[in-house]
């Protein structure tokens, strides 16, 4: 794997959230699911950025939606992963898989 095909904490929060939303990842959607699952809260507009650069890098799709009465007309543009995506998400969780198995049982034992 490049330098270039590693992804940032928050680009794997975000794939792994599109990942996880299915056919229902868009903006808004990926921002409220981070809130509820880890409490960190995301600008809808890094949202955005992180995705747009995911989709540059050939991780994800999109697709624009239909226009609704409740977003006064406006499309919403929906995400879903690739197989590349899925593909750095394999890799990225072996890799902490490996790191995590490495510890030695000894760096569990805490005494207080």
């Amino acid at each position: 794997m490049s330098k270039g095909e590693h992804l940032g904490e928050l680009e794997e929060l975000i794939l792994l959230t599109v990942g996880s939303l299915n056919n229902e990842a868009y903006g808004v959607s990926i921002m409220d699911e981070i809130k509820k699952l880890s409490g960190r809260d995301l600008n809808v507009s890094a949202v955005h950025a992180v995705l747009k650069r995911l989709e540059t890098k050939g991780y994800l799709n999109s697709w624009m939606g239909g226009a609704t009465q409740e977003r006064g007309g406006r499309r919403k543009r929906y995400f879903s992963l690739t197989a590349s995506g899925k593909s750095v998400l394999d890799y990225s969780m072996s890799y902490r898989m490996k790191l995590y198995n490495n510890i030695p049982d000894i760096s569990f034992k805490f005494s207080f």
